[in-house]
């Protein structure tokens, strides 16, 4: 008699265990077909689950998720309430990602960015929610906000790729050390997308900014005035090291460096960029110069600037770039290894 009652104990769980496990598989089958762009299919699958196993946290994720992208964005909004309701204990990081970004969609902006602060309370290290609420903050045009998420989202993961991104855009008009040294990060991450090779373009502008040669073989520099020192130093001045670039880049018009291939030319002034960074950072405070700059002033310790550049110019796919990640894997493998150990401070 004991068997039979124990038995019967354990039916409803046994039941509920398969129920969710079989969820669960319905659930990532719907991912695969997310990832397809198969998306009504997905939610079908999503619904499957959800009959199955009520209110299963990871099947109502990946509905919001799915809803919004369909811009069904009311129906998401529901779903990442229900969500929150029913899971206030679980792991709802991504729930408050798709939350927020679907009232941003709606052009709730106040309510959007107040969904991403309650995530960041929660989740305070969670990158895609820095990151989120800075794309929302550039839509809402709070620029300067929007610039200390992305900020935040790099510190909480330094691989992530599309903060570097958008500190490079944010930078490039005014301050033009920053946005270089963000989409070198950027590439050292990405060098094979379209963005990639777009970033390259970027950074080989905003290094050759206000040099040219003219018809008579003399050089103009034209200093951009955003960039003179003030007599207050601010948080992130670059102004000195700006200076030096320039001067630097004028000297790609050199006759001993008219044989140097352009990237070859890129090594000898980011290497200069480097030196400066490494002479004037005790003096200096502000993200750009506490967080960035030591990645590049180890590297240039390391002597890995030569392959990262190559790293960089990999969009171009010029042949003596492509030559370089042949005959010198090595090389590459080695800057790799070192930039993915990095101790980020």
């Amino acid at each position: 008699m004991k068997n039979i009652i124990k038995l019967l104990i354990l039916l409803p769980v046994l039941s509920y265990s398969q129920n969710k496990e079989e969820a669960e598989r319905k659930v990532f089958e719907g991912v695969s077909l997310y990832d397809e762009g198969r998306y009504k299919e997905a939610l079908l699958l999503y619904e499957e689950a959800l009959r199955l196993d009520k209110n299963n946290l990871l099947a109502l994720s990946e509905k919001a998720l799915t809803l919004n992208t369909t811009k069904q964005y009311s129906e998401a909004v529901e779903t990442c309430k229900l969500a929150i309701n029913t899971h206030p204990k679980e792991d709802l990081k991504n729930v408050y990602v798709s939350y927020a970004n679907t009232l941003d969609h709606l052009g709730q902006i106040e309510n959007s960015l107040k969904i991403y602060d309650e995530g960041l309370a929660k989740y305070p290290n969670y990158y895609q929610l820095h990151f989120n609420k800075g794309i929302t903050l550039i839509n809402a045009q709070q620029v300067e906000k929007a610039h200390i998420s992305f900020q935040n989202a790099t510190k909480s993961n330094p691989k992530h790729s599309s903060s570097f991104n958008a500190l490079g855009i944010i930078n490039k008009n005014d301050n033009r050390i920053p946005s270089v040294l963000a989409f070198s990060r950027f590439l050292a991450l990405e060098n094979k997308s379209s963005r990639a090779k777009a970033n390259y373009e970027m950074i080989i502008a905003l290094m050759m900014q206000g040099v040219t040669e003219k018809e008579d073989n003399s050089i103009s520099l034209i200093i951009n005035p955003n960039t003179i020192e003030k007599k207050e130093k601010a948080d992130n001045d670059f102004s000195s090291t700006d200076l030096i670039l320039s001067m630097a880049a004028a000297l790609d018009y050199d006759s001993k460096n008219k044989d140097k291939t352009q990237c070859q030319k890129f090594i000898d002034k980011f290497e200069t960029l480097c030196a400066s960074l490494d002479e004037l950072k005790k003096k200096k405070k502000g993200y750009y110069w506490e967080f960035l700059v030591p990645y590049f002033i180890e590297m240039k310790k390391q002597k890995l600037i030569e392959p990262f550049a190559y790293i960089v110019f990999l969009p171009s796919q010029d042949k003596d770039v492509l030559k370089f990640h042949q005959d010198q894997a090595s090389k590459i493998q080695q800057f790799y290894d070192w930039s993915n150990n990095y101790k980020w401070e």
